[in-house]
Formats: C-alpha cells, sequence, structure tokens
C-alpha cells in the first residue's frame, strides 16, 4: 500500500464552513474503510492535510476528488505521494 498526501487549501471560507460536517462524514466513511492514514486541519486555518492509504495514484486521486471539499470547491487540492521513512 502507498500513501498519499493530499493538501486541502481553503479557498471559500464561507462554503468551507457549510459542508464541513458533510466533509468530516465523508471522511469518517474512509477511515471506517481503512483508507486514511492520517489527517487533521492546518492550525492557521488555511485548510487541511489528509494522508490516504492507497494502491494507485488514481485510486488516492478519485478519494481525494470526491471529498465534498473539492466537489464543492471551498478547498483546492494538492495530491502527491509520500514515503514515511520511520518503519
Amino acid at each position: 500500500m502507498i500513501l498519499y498526501v493530499a493538501i486541502l487549501e481553503t479557498t471559500d471560507s464561507k462554503k468551507d464552513d457549510e459542508i464541513l460536517d458533510v466533509h468530516k462524514a465523508y471522511l469518517q466513511k474512509l477511515i471506517d474503510e481503512g483508507k486514511i492514514f492520517a489527517k487533521g486541519p492546518f492550525t492557521d486555518h488555511s485548510g487541511g492535510l489528509v494522508i490516504y492509504k492507497a494502491d494507485s495514484y488514481e485510486e488516492a486521486k478519485r478519494m481525494a476528488e470526491n471529498d465534498p471539499a473539492i466537489l464543492e470547491k471551498s478547498r483546492k487540492l494538492t495530491l502527491k505521494e509520500w514515503r514515511s521513512n520511520i518503519e
């Protein structure tokens, strides 16, 4: 399994506040499925980070792009493959 980091930069704070509960519910569903390694907001309130566990970039991209924050365009997505050096 490969890890992918999604940086979700807030672009529309008002809309982001409106969809926050749906965004959190979406991520919780993926946590329950074992598809998220870590997640959380940036302390400067500029957005957040999700580390997906996926078999391919395409799978991670599909999960990230189906996040309500991306679908509703309240956040901008940057997705990168990531390797942890901690074993």
